[in-house]
Formats: structure tokens, sequence, C-alpha cells
């Protein structure tokens, strides 16, 4: 057990130090050049240029979207301008440009029979099973109208039938969309907007007027492989996404958006849910009081105005740590090479040899302390500590 400790003793009291070793071979030579070569290359071309490393971002951006749409179009023979067909109204960030309208007219409050070929009965049975159903038009109430041979509802009659043909508004893929779009960088209070005093009346081109905020739907949907008629009657979803990538080490005015568009509504087109649709209604009231309304099932494209960003500065932090980081990856030639001479060479041996060497303090006594009837001594001027350790080693091939 006591030679145990003082094993491990010897061992944990111990102290290592670098020694030098010049290998003179051009290939280990090409090695270690082309590894540092490659992880300088790696730092100044990509962290530095591509990735502007030494700058600060800053990506939590703010953002403020007004939209406006014009344009006419006919629907159901009645002229359609923005108070008919956006919804909703107050030109926010999400809209949607109604397409096609089922309407349900003079709808009163009362019983009256389901329309679908799922809700046919004979017996009052037939209609029990669709007690609680959430795909009717009312509450089911499991009476079956045996004249027309549906099951009976409660609610707002007569039921819609939302599977009549109505020809959707072909002018919209002419409407133009204006897009109001004020951004700002909190960490470099910077403010941006994407409109000037200079825009009049411009269509928005990738081409001739890459920054003008004045969009053709029809453009759009071009964009987006998005097959026209299908949208006007099923309606469905469009992603207009505005980026702002700030370099504010240059000119501020510099700092513009750019655009692009997505098809949001690719993932739900499946036999369960196609395109996108919804309902509002219209209330009124008879001579006497009663409340009746007209409900209108819509089908729409909505569009999605999307805005990300991010705003760039130099600053000192992070230069000085991928600074720091860069030199300290270049003693990966070190390693690289060290592996080549250890495991690869004919030399191999000898250059473990030289590179790794164990001394013990006995030896180092012994070395300094002259033996008896000696006259070496140690003459002061001439210290080893002057000595660099490093030793010439040539491999030989």
């Amino acid at each position: 057990m006591t030679s145990l400790a003082w094993s491990f003793m010897t061992s944990f009291l111990t102290y290592e130090t670098n020694k030098s070793v010049v290998v003179k071979s051009w290939s280990v030579g090409i090695i270690n050049r082309l590894v540092q070569l490659m992880i300088m290359s790696y730092f100044v071309g990509y962290v530095f240029l591509y990735e502007r490393a030494y700058q600060e971002a800053d990506t939590a951006i703010e953002s403020s979207v007004i939209t406006k749409v014009k344009g006419f179009g006919k629907l159901n023979n009645v002229v359609m301008d923005v108070a008919d067909y956006i919804y909703p109204p107050q030109g926010e960030g999400v809209f949607s440009i109604i397409t096609k309208i089922i309407t349900t007219h003079n709808q009163f409050q009362g019983t009256c029979s389901e329309i679908g070929d799922s809700f046919n009965c004979s017996t009052n049975a037939d209609c029990a099973k669709h007690l609680s159903s959430v795909q009717a038009n009312g509450i089911i109430t499991g009476v079956c109208n045996t004249s027309c041979g549906s099951c009976e509802i409660e609610g707002w009659c007569p039921a819609e039938n939302d599977q009549v043909q109505i020809e959707p508004m072909a002018e919209f893929v002419n409407f133009t969309i204006y897009i109001k779009n004020s951004i700002r960088f909190p960490l470099f209070s910077v403010t941006r907007g994407n409109f000037n005093s200079t825009i009049n009346n411009c269509t928005n081109n990738k081409l001739t007027d890459p920054f003008c905020p004045i969009f053709r739907v029809g453009d759009i949907l071009t964009e987006v492989n998005q097959n026209v008629t299908t949208l006007a009657n099923n309606g469905g979803e469009i992603g207009i996404v505005i980026e702002w990538r700030c370099n504010l080490d240059r000119d501020v005015d510099l700092c513009v958006p750019s655009y692009s568009f997505i098809k949001l509504n690719a993932p739900f087109e499946n036999n369960i849910s196609k395109g996108y649709n919804f309902r509002f209604a219209k209330y009124y009231k008879t001579a006497d009081g009663t409340d009746f309304r007209s409900l209108h099932k819509a089908y729409a494209v909505r569009f999605d105005v999307m805005v990300t960003g991010t705003a760039r500065k130099f600053s000192l932090i992070p230069t000085v740590i991928n600074v720091i980081a860069a030199l300290t990856s270049i003693g990966m030639g070190t390693v690289v090479c060290d592996l080549v001479l250890l495991n690869c060479l004919k030399g191999a041996e000898q250059y473990k040899k030289k590179k790794f060497e164990e001394v013990s303090e006995a030896q180092i006594l012994a070395s300094i302390t002259p033996s008896p009837g000696s006259q070496m001594s140690v003459r002061q001027g001439h210290d080893s500590c002057c000595d660099s350790g490093a030793i010439s080693l040539s491999v030989n091939y």
C-alpha cells in the first residue's frame, strides 16, 4: 500500500514543459502549411468576410405593416369594389381577397331539414346517430322529416347549401396590393421604411423596379406557380415575405428590403381540407322586430405579410473573440503533423525519442553535481535557462 501511494505521489507531483523539435522534412512541412492555410482561409473567407463575424447582429426587428388593395371585379353580375371583397377591412398584415361567395338569403331561427346526402333518413333512428354532430348547419333534433327524407335541425333556416356552382371573380388577378412597412432595429436605434417620396404609380418588378411596394396579384401567383382557376374556386394562402438585411457599416440608405412570395396552403391540399374559406353574416330585422340574416360563405385568397430582418454593425468584442479563435485554431496544424510523424513516417521512433523525454530530479542533480576529485563546476553567466531547448531533427526516407 505504501509503495502504491508513493508511486501515485511521484506520478502526480510531476511537471511537463514544452520541448521544441525542428523536423527538417519537406512532406511534413507542406502538410503543416496546408493545414494552416486552410484554417486561415476558413476564418478569413467564411467567418469574417461571409458571416461578418466582426459585427454585432440585431435580429429583434420591430415592424409595422399597413396594406391597401385596389381594383374592381364582377361577381354574380354585381360590380365588386374594395369594401365588398376585402376582409377584414382594416388593412392589416393579414387580409383576404374574396373570389367567390355562396349566399343563403333570409335565414330565420327555427327548424328545417338538413341538406346533404349524409343526413338522409327514413326513420328517427337514422338521425339519432347524428346527434351532437358538428358537421350539420344546426343542432340535430333526432327527428326525421319523412316528407323530404332528411334529418331535422334547429338553427338558422333554411339550411345552407354550399354545393351550388358559382363563377368566381376572374378580375382579382389584376388587383394591386400596396404594402407600407416600417421597421426599427432597437439595438442600433435605426428606423427604416420601404416607401419614399419618389414612389408614384409603380408596380414591383424584380428586374426593373425591385423596391416598389406595389404588387400585382397575378404576378405574385405566377411567381409561386399557383393555378389561378383552382385558387379562385377553392381559395388559398400566399405569404409575402419582406426581408431586411442591413450592413450599418455602410450608408444607412443602402438598408433596403427584398421581397419574395411563398405558397402557404401547399401542405393542406388534400381531400379533407382544400383551399381557404370562411363564413360571415349580415343581420336584419323585420317590421315586427324578428331577426333574420343573410349567410355568406366566402372563398378567398389570404395574404400573410411576414417581416424578417437582421442589422449588423462593427463591434470590437466579437472581432477580438474570433481573432483569438483563429489564432488558436492554427495550432491544429501541429496536431496533424504530430499524428503523421508519430504514426506514418519511417523515422517515427526517432521522433518519439526526441519529442518525449523523461527527466528525474536525481538525473538533474547528478548532471550538475561534480563527482569527487572532479574539476567540473557551474559558472555564473552561462545558465542553462538561457538555452531555448530546441533541437534539430532531420528525417530521412
